[in-house]
């Protein structure tokens, strides 16, 4: 209970809740039976009851062992918006020790429009994106109030905000992208607080980075420019600072109570078919790091908490969907409940699951309808983390007709019958939790030919911020050194990259390239739909072709230091009787080509051709 003096009256003012989640709730869900989590001092002995209800019934009443919390739940399935009060009342009193409002929103009717292989997801840190408002470069109170570009570490505070996105709409709808995921930009009240994964407030946007109704204003101008949004949602663990931790409601909230055990990371024992139990229980069970304390998904209570939030945010930002962090790391079958609920809701939602695991058949086991498993997540999209891997080596190597360099792609795409739907893979080069692409290294024939298979392939392509201008980085260094800020979005920027004036030669050179390219994707049947085709590595050059409604578009890829050839003969199949093939458009440069006679290729060289 917070207590304010009144300088007036020089007594205590009424008692008030420290929290209430969810903030409000709609009238004509699916998830009409919903907890209302209750925060204040020493109201857990309170009587509940209704004032001005109509047709919202309470279901029961939890108690837990700290009195500050009250567990309500409510049956709203015949309930209209309304605005109705929570009335507490001390036991052996009449008067009500508090009054709570709580609203009940009639729903805005709007369609949630889903994304998938239609789309390019753009993933960017806030932080380190744009500062547009730069009030909020210090917000006192918090953990972390201020801007810190000084901390030798890279892990300060810079600035970036939601007003920063807002402003580079029109900036990614030139580049082409259709999606946007940023990541975690709810409450983040900590130490180390700019990557947003400590989460501390599940219902508020960070201060620092703005307020819950920004956020919606800016999907809703996300959706105004053709962009979808995609939030990042963290389940397996929250922020050491969160009130539900430094004030437990019950012991078991938490895995092992309030003591730090660390997780031993091996998320692959998780669908191991010969993993020991002390594997698989330390894997879920440990916290991600100490300032992360891991949550008991296996007590109702928490479970209800968390499912209920997302399916919060969904209807109250009109949401496209949720990428979830460390998903392996959560207990499995709460999180197939939480992906069955949000389907209920949404029908067709789609999620992506952080699945860092090395191997094809590790990220298969957790990919909906997996041949792989008896076990059915529903998570309808996983990150392939393998593939990503292997562009990294098979782009830096020379291609042989044998093992090396692109063999190594041909090899993993061959073995994409392991996959209940390879379509719901989400694809990547690199992300924040890596090495950039390229490195510490400008090779822009190897970004081609990656971003041209990233966006070819059957797959769902997602892009880390500052590719388009080569942004390069390691994390030898530090986290912060692939995380750093995109030019000219903060104060004093001389080098501003969101203009075609303001970027370098190389810059504009790479950003027209990618941005013809995603335009080109845009809409594309033959890409979204195709049915795939994949060619031996010949002499160094592969070639991908997807085929869907009579078009065709062909990605080659000269694997090689040296000049080489597309053998007309060798690849006769997609061009025998097709008159098409003879005009084959780069769809880069417009230039022709006519695939029914051999085409010499320079080094390194990447054609996308459409037919």
């Amino acid at each position: 209970m917070t207590i304010l003096l009144s300088a007036s009256m020089g007594r205590a003012a009424a008692p008030k809740l420290d929290h209430m989640h969810p903030l409000n709730w709609w009238s004509g869900m699916q998830h009409n039976r919903i907890q209302v989590m209750m925060h204040g001092k020493d109201i857990g002995d309170c009587d509940v009851s209704l004032e001005n209800a109509q047709d919202v019934q309470i279901v029961s009443i939890e108690r837990v062992e700290n009195p500050n919390y009250l567990f309500i739940y409510l049956d709203l399935q015949k309930a209209q918006p309304q605005i109705f009060k929570f009335c507490l009342t001390k036991p052996n009193r009449k008067k009500a020790y508090l009054k709570q409002p709580f609203e009940i929103q009639e729903r805005s009717g709007e369609k949630v429009e889903t994304f998938g292989p239609q789309d390019v997801v753009y993933l960017l840190m806030p932080d380190r994106f744009i500062n547009g408002n730069q009030t909020l470069d210090n917000v006192p109170g918090m953990v972390e109030p201020q801007v810190d570009y000084l901390d030798p570490q890279d892990f300060g505070r810079h600035g970036g905000d939601l007003a920063g996105i807002s402003q580079a709409l029109d900036y990614l709808q030139e580049l082409g992208i259709t999606a946007i995921w940023p990541t975690p930009v709810q409450t983040n009240d900590c130490t180390c607080s700019y990557h947003g994964y400590a989460i501390s407030d599940y219902y508020h946007i960070d201060p620092r980075f703005g307020t819950n109704e920004e956020y919606r204003q800016l999907v809703e101008d996300c959706h105004k420019h053709g962009l979808k949004m995609i939030m990042d949602m963290v389940f397996n663990h929250c922020g050491a600072a969160n009130f539900l931790f430094t004030d437990l409601p019950q012991k078991d909230w938490f895995s092992y109570h309030t003591e730090f055990h660390e997780s031993v990371h091996r998320t692959a024992s998780i669908g191991d078919p010969h993993a020991s139990d002390w594997d698989r229980q330390h894997t879920v069970d440990g916290w991600f790091v100490k300032q992360m304390p891991d949550w008991n998904q296996r007590n109702p209570l928490v479970k209800d908490y968390l499912i209920q939030c997302s399916i919060w945010w969904v209807e109250y930002a009109h949401l496209n969907g949720y990428r979830q962090d460390t998903y392996p790391y959560c207990d499995k079958y709460m999180m197939r409940d939480w992906c069955v609920a949000l389907d209920k809701e949404y029908p067709g939602f789609n999620i992506t699951g952080e699945t860092w695991i090395n191997s094809g058949p590790g990220i298969a086991y957790w990919q909906k309808d997996s041949k792989l498993s008896d076990f059915n997540s529903e998570l309808k999209t996983i990150m392939d983390f393998p593939l990503m891997n292997l562009m990294k080596e098979a782009l830096d190597e020379e291609t042989n007709d044998y093992n090396s360099g692109l063999m190594k792609l041909y090899y993993y795409i061959a073995g994409d019958r392991i996959y209940a739907n390879p379509l719901y893979l989400l694809t990547f080069l690199d992300n924040h939790d890596t090495d950039r692409f390229l490195g510490d290294g400008h090779d822009m024939l190897a970004l081609k030919q990656g971003l041209a298979l990233l966006l070819t392939i059957n797959r769902i392509p997602q892009l880390y911020y500052g590719t388009e201008i080569m942004m390069n980085g390691t994390k030898k260094v530090t986290d912060g050194h692939v995380r750093k800020d995109f030019p000219g979005g903060f104060p004093g920027d001389a080098h501003n990259c969101f203009t075609a004036e303001g970027r370098s030669k190389q810059e504009q050179q790479m950003f027209s390239w990618l941005s013809r390219l995603l335009h080109w994707r845009q809409g594309n049947d033959v890409i979204t739909k195709g049915r795939m085709t994949q060619f031996i590595p010949f002499e160094g050059v592969y070639v991908i072709a997807r085929q869907h409604d009579g078009r065709t578009v062909v990605t080659i890829i000269n694997g090689t230091r040296r000049a080489a050839t597309w053998h007309a003969k060798r690849y006769a199949e997609l061009t025998d009787g097709n008159n098409r093939a003879r005009q084959a458009s780069d769809v880069i440069t417009g230039e022709r080509y006519d695939l029914t006679h051999d085409v010499p290729l320079t080094a390194r060289q990447t054609l996308v051709l459409s037919y």
